[in-house]
């Protein structure tokens, strides 16, 4: 099992202004299009975003997406409101880590963001051009990862060992 594809994949918040090419775009998108879902609803849309003024609006829509400006392109994605929204988010969700885990893969970066509260979901949606019944909840930043940082991280690394994370039933 090639688990490494996994464990090694980061959240990249800072990127080169080197272009995502469209096939590797392409590539990433088909990732996440098979991606499973409940009843095989695919309740999801994808919206690309290049236009660096949009971006930089987009980045404005909570606390934690400051790095879509700085990305080369994001991915927007829309859920089918009509649906129920858990499996629905879910779903995204999977769709969601399909293409970060081809991103890596292809030797991109990515991080996802959240826009919340609602109001910025609002906003998110509108920007993407999206009417009812979808709604952008959540983006993907996508480019070539820059240089890391040297000194030591801000947030800690690694994982809890997964004998804290398991129980196991008789």
């Amino acid at each position: 099992m090639r688990l490494e594809w996994i464990t090694s994949l980061r959240a990249t918040r800072t990127f080169t202004p080197d272009d995502v090419s469209q096939d590797q775009m392409t590539a990433v998108l088909e990732a996440a299009r098979w991606a499973g879902s409940a009843r095989n609803r695919q309740p999801w849309r994808f919206a690309v975003v290049r236009d660096r003024a949009l971006l930089r609006e987009l980045s404005a829509l909570g606390a934690y997406a400051g790095h879509l400006a700085g990305a080369p392109v994001a991915v927007l994605l829309a859920v089918d409101a009509t649906l129920s929204t858990q499996d629905a988010e879910f779903d995204a969700g999977r769709a969601a880590q399909n293409l970060m885990l081809a991103a890596h893969m292809l030797g991109l970066g990515s991080c996802p963001v959240s826009f919340f509260p609602a109001g910025n979901a609002e906003t998110a949606t509108r920007l993407a051009g999206f009417r009812e019944p979808w709604h952008v909840r959540t983006g993907i930043s996508l480019g070539h990862p820059a240089p890391a940082a040297k000194g030591t991280p801000a947030i800690p690394q690694g994982r809890l060992p997964l004998g804290d994370l398991v129980i196991d039933l008789p």
